[in-house]
């Protein structure tokens, strides 16, 4: 068996440089060990008038990148149009920011017809396809038209939203349909399942039962996979990380003072906002905080063209710079605000060295900067998380100080509260959410999701399904025999 993983962007790892986090660095290690081919875009594009994608290719570990220069008559519209202006804020629950244009969904579909040629060239009869996130909805419904009846699964990083919310999606139900032609489709938690469900009972009358529900004789399963990290890996990382030069010019000159920090993509959905209005109010109603901690915060850019993403960040500098001028001092900055990212190394000393962890979004798929912030802590003396109540990982790491994001008053409370635990009940959290961590790892992840895309082969009639083939790893040869076909040599 060979797993074809196809996502927008395709992350080329360097040593050292950051990561953007999410989704790439989910991925990275999956494909080194699995010997999975991991397909997406280059982030170039092509010239007007070019039509079939060429990959580029390169070997990672047991397995494989293969990144194509995707469309340019059309990749904008799909990226910045379609994707980011009306799936994404949909998906969390802004659709007062959901800018809705027909070219722009034209534009979503032709290049997902485009990424269906591309990876038609990895296609093999004992092939599984894997496609990840909101930008490929309709992948498996241009790959069925081209003759692929091997199992198509798909992975929603992100939130699904209420049946009220995602009607408001200009060519919801056609969007919908689209991915009824994949056989597998992943949630990060059982709530996103049952708002997809509930879509597919109310808006497309569909019968579902034990989560598989059945569309035109095509039975579709539905299931919850929470997305995990490598612990060990990440904690052997952080304890590694205090001889990074970086890290050992954060300690020194915090003189002292306690740490809390946020790192989180420069996005509406993380709440960043009312993250410093959260510091802000703790300032004013507990004044022995000051000069007490300090508060990094790295907001990494991302989507600069989009207006929204624009209004967000002149509201945010705004924001800090009100509450540093407000409480800060000569000798004290309440608030460090640094607008660029790390690689994860450095980010693994950045969180043993923080006595607060503060992930406060108001809509979050997973959110493995929490899950990473708990890996990293010292077990002899960790720090707290504090942790939004509606991020997916509120699910598993329910032994966080747990916050609503909308609640100033009580988000100051809790930092608070977190400056302050004793070693005892900060030991106890810990070793709570640890536990859950190494139960539910980045590979568990990886294997649950493809063992059960390989079980549709044999549990879901379709008598024109490729047989069967084992679950192994292809070696070397098979790889590179698999590449040579797809690039045309």
């Amino acid at each position: 068996m060979t797993a074809i993983l196809v996502s927008n962007r395709v992350a080329r790892p360097k040593p050292d440089e950051p990561i953007a986090g999410g989704l790439a660095a989910a991925l990275l290690p999956a494909v080194k060990n699995s010997g999975a081919i991991w397909v997406g875009s280059s982030g170039r594009v092509t010239a007007s008038g070019a039509k079939e994608p060429l990959a580029e290719v390169q070997p990672l570990g047991a397995g494989a990148l293969a990144t194509v220069d995707m469309p340019g008559a059309h990749y904008h519209r799909f990226y910045e149009g379609f994707a980011n202006s009306v799936l994404w804020p949909a998906f969390h629950s802004r659709i007062d920011l959901i800018r809705a244009d027909a070219e722009d969904y034209a534009s979503y579909r032709e290049v997902n017809a485009f990424m269906a040629r591309a990876v038609m060239r990895f296609a093999r009869p004992d092939a599984i396809f894997w496609i990840h996130d909101y930008h490929f909805l309709t992948l498996a419904a241009e790959l069925r038209q081209r003759g692929i009846t091997q199992p198509i699964g798909f992975f929603l990083h992100t939130p699904f939203p209420s049946r009220a919310v995602m009607t408001s999606v200009p060519r919801h139900r056609e969007l919908i349909v689209a991915m009824l032609s994949y056989d597998l489709i992943g949630f990060q938690t059982d709530d996103d399942l049952l708002n997809f469900a509930e879509y597919l009972t109310h808006e497309l009358r569909l019968n579902g039962e034990d989560d598989v529900f059945y569309y035109r004789g095509r039975a579709v399963r539905l299931a919850a996979f929470p997305i995990g990290i490598d612990v060990n890996s990440f904690s052997e990382r952080a304890t590694r990380a205090a001889a990074r030069p970086e890290v050992a010019r954060l300690r020194a000159s915090l003189a002292g003072r306690k740490l809390a920090i946020g790192v989180d993509r420069l996005d509406y959905s993380k709440g960043l906002p009312s993250r410093m209005r959260a510091l802000d109010r703790m300032f004013e109603i507990y004044p022995e905080t000051r000069k007490s901690m300090h508060m990094l915060q790295i907001a990494v850019p991302t989507r600069e063209q989009i207006n929204a993403y624009q209004q967000l960040q002149h509201e945010l500098a705004a924001l800090v710079g009100e509450v540093n001028g407000r409480h800060g001092d000569v000798d004290w900055t309440p608030i460090r605000y640094i607008n660029k990212s790390f690689s994860q190394a450095a980010l693994a000393g950045f969180y043993r060295s923080a006595e607060v962890g503060l992930v406060t979004p108001f809509q979050d798929g997973m959110n493995l900067v929490a899950k990473e912030y708990v890996a990293a802590q010292n077990p002899l003396d960790p720090g707290v998380l504090v942790l939004s109540e509606f991020a997916g990982a509120a699910r598993q790491l329910d032994a966080a100080l747990l916050v609503n994001p909308h609640d100033i008053d009580g988000m100051a409370k809790a930092v608070m509260r977190a400056l302050t635990m004793p070693l005892a009940e900060r030991r106890e959290r810990w070793n709570v959410m640890i536990d859950c961590l190494k139960t539910s790892t980045l590979d568990d992840w990886f294997r649950d999701f493809i063992g059960s895309l390989e079980e549709v082969r044999t549990s879901v009639p379709a008598p024109q399904r490729a047989a069967a083939s084992p679950a192994v790893v292809p070696s070397a040869s098979t790889r590179d025999r698999i590449i040579g076909t797809a690039i045309g040599q």
